[in-house]
């Protein structure tokens, strides 16, 4: 009782006031904790009385915090007989994983928790009203598809996350492929426009001085004309970024990014890695966020893996496709340091393997593999046409502009996301097991990675991280829910040595160990439920659930 007899008269003038609610919403930085205090304490305290304003309860148990507020939770009529709880509202900055350790080792409180925010169970989807929309299964899946054995839910499930975010100009993707149709109506508005002194071949369209470079450059002839002449880049920049909601044709993931244009693949679709890497240079130079590299060659390069270094060091996120021959061969740059690498499924969320366009083809799988997304029979933009919508492309390339999509939303609505950040992420909120068990194993495996992307979790989970004033997570667990044991895997070297710790529903620590390696086994809690595992030097945590 040492430690109690200090805070009673403190406490008794703070609680027993039975303090309302204020009137005005608390400020969504602010921190704030839910307490319980033990049992022998709330009976102490009933059995005085005092009144008062209410006291600074958080300074009175650590001198280095202030409560700005001490409010009972069950002040009515009841709350001799209901648990003594209270809510404890912290200045705005506070460290609140601290704070909350603080507390528990008082000893004087049953448990501390952190006050959670949520949100309602019904959110408006949006159903963009697009001609041929019911043919984007990847978008929506109900089960039904003419072309393939489908599965309801099979899907990126894009309608729930257009409710959060539709994209924004702010935003340009670039995407070194076989460049699109320029003209076509899915694209009007949103090619990405530069200008810059005449210089090698450029061409002066309006006798100012100036190239004006509204699309992009063709790294193939060195020119900045980079039309499509192959069909391979109308289709992947369709799936990235047409225009949604215009009562035509299909619907792009973002509805409003600008669309960097850098051909970098021949009409017969090859490529050097030389313009793949200046392709890369360019649109970091230049301004994008995210690069779609739905492309790729057996061979490695150092050159390539620089470029790529430098786009992340700049906070541009790079996605490539794992390439579709079925095999576990790495092809580059899916296989090379900083790139979210993508395989592909069916609309029944198989494998594809094989892909409608030979029997012998199928997603490339290996130890590099991050996600999948749906990849087969995707109908898409045609680069000879701006009429004809019957085409459609199957492989990894056409699953890789739904990450990049996914990506470019999520920098819309927080554009100050690492690229490590953004895969974590992404990887982090994707469904697992939805595929063959046979492949799709719980947590990663080589075939579908950390699983299926899911676009509304993942911009939902930058939302909660905005909210919070959190940066994504460095590390995720799998398998996950999980039981007897699940294994951590850091993002990042820098964090081994680190201490991890493992909290209850209570905000008790119930375990903790030193990482001493990328991928490490952790202990779980022998009773079901929700845990937290937090990390030092990383900000946030991840839930973990054991069954």
């Amino acid at each position: 009782m040492k430690k109690l007899l200090p805070l009673l008269p403190l406490l008794t003038a703070s609680f027993l006031t039975n303090a309302q609610p204020a009137a005005t919403a608390q400020p969504a930085t602010q921190t704030r904790l839910i307490v319980r205090l033990q049992d022998n304490l709330r009976t102490e305290l009933l059995q005085k009385s005092a009144a008062g304003p209410a006291a600074q309860l958080f300074e009175a148990v650590n001198r280095n915090h202030k409560a700005e507020q001490v409010q009972a939770l069950n002040p009515g009529k009841n709350a001799s007989t209901a648990p003594a709880m209270y809510l404890i509202a912290l200045p705005a900055g506070t460290d609140a994983r601290q704070a909350l350790l603080d507390y528990q080792q008082t000893g004087l409180f049953r448990y501390v928790e952190l006050d959670a925010e949520g949100q309602g169970g019904g959110v408006q989807s949006v159903t963009p009203n697009d001609a041929l929309y019911s043919r984007q299964w990847y978008l929506k899946n109900n089960g039904t598809f003419s072309l393939s054995p489908a599965r309801a839910g099979a899907d990126i499930k894009m309608e729930d996350a257009w409710s959060i975010s539709q994209g924004d100009s702010s935003v340009t993707v670039a995407i070194i492929d076989s460049g699109i149709k320029l003209d076509h109506p899915e694209f009007a508005g949103r090619i990405w426009r530069n200008r810059r002194e005449i210089a090698g071949n450029g061409i002066d369209d309006d006798n100012n001085g100036f190239v004006d470079d509204v699309r992009g450059w063709n790294f193939v002839s060195n020119t900045n004309n980079p039309a499509d002449d192959m069909g391979h880049g109308t289709n992947v920049a369709g799936i990235i970024g047409a225009n949604g909601n215009n009562g035509i044709g299909y619907a792009g993931v973002n509805w409003a990014c600008k669309l960097m244009v850098c051909k970098g693949l021949t009409a017969q679709n090859t490529g050097f890695y030389s313009w793949w890497t200046s392709g890369i240079y360019y649109a970091v130079d230049n301004g994008a966020r995210v690069i779609n590299m739905s492309l790729g060659g057996t061979s490695t390069s150092q050159a390539m893996q620089d470029a790529i270094t430098y786009a992340n060091q700049r906070g541009v996120v790079v996605v490539a496709c794992m390439m579709n021959n079925n095999n576990g061969v790495v092809n580059y740059p899916a296989g090379m340091t900083g790139v979210i690498s993508v395989g592909a499924t069916n609309p029944n969320d198989t494998r594809a393997n094989p892909f409608s366009w030979s029997a012998t083809s199928g997603s490339n799988f290996g130890p590099h593999i991050s996600v999948v997304a749906p990849g087969n029979y995707i109908y898409g933009l045609d680069y000879a046409s701006n009429t004809n919508y019957g085409v459609y492309w199957g492989g990894t390339s056409q699953a890789t502009p739904q990450v990049v999509g996914l990506a470019s939303l999520m920098l819309t609505l927080r554009p100050g996301l690492t690229p490590a950040q953004v895969k974590a992420i992404i990887q982090n909120t994707a469904d697992d097991r939805v595929g063959n068990p046979v492949e799709d194993a719980v947590g990663w495996d080589p075939y579908y990675g950390y699983g299926r992307i899911n676009a509304p979790r993942a911009l939902a989970s930058v939302v909660t991280a905005t909210r919070a004033g959190n940066a994504a997570a460095g590390f995720h667990l799998y398998p996950n829910p999980a039981r007897g044991q699940v294994t951590l895997q850091l993002d990042d070297a820098h964090l081994l040595r680190q201490e991890v710790q493992v909290f209850n529903a209570l905000g008790q620590v119930v375990s903790r160990q030193l990482l001493g390696s990328l991928r490490q086994q952790l202990a779980v809690p022998t009773a079901a439920g929700t845990y937290w595992v937090a990390l030092a030097g990383v900000a946030g945590g991840r839930r973990l659930v054991v069954e």
